[in-house]
Formats: C-alpha cells, sequence, structure tokens
C-alpha cells in the first residue's frame, strides 16, 4: 500500500509541474573572464562587478554585457539562449501542465555557453 501511495504522489508531482523548473530552476549561472582580469561587468546597462565573476541569470532572456576598464577599450557580446529539447520532449511525456509550466517561465531554456572570456585591448 506504501508503494502505491509513493508512485500516487510522485506521478502528481511531476505531473503537475515543470521538468526543468524541479531539476534546473530559473536562473543559470555564467562565468565571465576577461584578459586582464578586473574588467568592470555591465548587463543590460546595470553594474553587477567584475571579471573573474560567476554570475546568475534568468533563463530565457537575452543580454548584453559589456566589459570595461580604464586603458582599455569596451567590449560586447550578446548572451543568447536556445530551447533545451531534453525538457521539452520530457514534459510533453509527463503532460501538459509541465509544457505550460516551462513554456511559460521559460525555464526549459539555456545559454548557448557557460563560459565567456573576453580580451580586452588596451586604447590607442
Amino acid at each position: 500500500m506504501k508503494k502505491i501511495i509513493f508512485i500516487i504522489i510522485l506521478f502528481s508531482f511531476i505531473e503537475y509541474t515543470g521538468c526543468a523548473t524541479i531539476f534546473v530552476g530559473s536562473n543559470e549561472n555564467i562565468d565571465l573572464i576577461s584578459e586582464p582580469s578586473g574588467a568592470k561587468i555591465i548587463i543590460n546597462g546595470n553594474e553587477e562587478g567584475t571579471t573573474p565573476a560567476n554570475i546568475a541569470l534568468k533563463r530565457g532572456k537575452e543580454y548584453n554585457i559589456e566589459f570595461s576598464k580604464n586603458g582599455y577599450s569596451k567590449k560586447s557580446i550578446r548572451l543568447s539562449y536556445s530551447l533545451n529539447a531534453g525538457w521539452l520532449i520530457l514534459d510533453i511525456v509527463c503532460g501538459l501542465i509541465g509544457v505550460v509550466v516551462d513554456g511559460v517561465t521559460g525555464n526549459w531554456n539555456g545559454f548557448d555557453t557557460k563560459s565567456y572570456k573576453v580580451s580586452l585591448e588596451t586604447q590607442k
């Protein structure tokens, strides 16, 4: 009887929530590195610290990241994401609720790269 109750609870848990939302959450950590280190990191216009840094960013959004340091030219990158097909397939198999939850939250998306390293050039 305990096994049946456990299976029902487990199935209900999976059925009524998004798989990616449960297992990976809504944020993803990205490593930002510059050569030389100590560059200011500006994400979508907000200063977020200096390199090297590990920054938690919301899944399913694009970011403009700028690196700047006195005496060096600024460098910008665009951080983009893509749909992780594995989460989509798991959501479809587990039920409609998972598809809706992960689709609305964007948690089935992941960033294309987990680490960015930029080389800053000295100003001329």
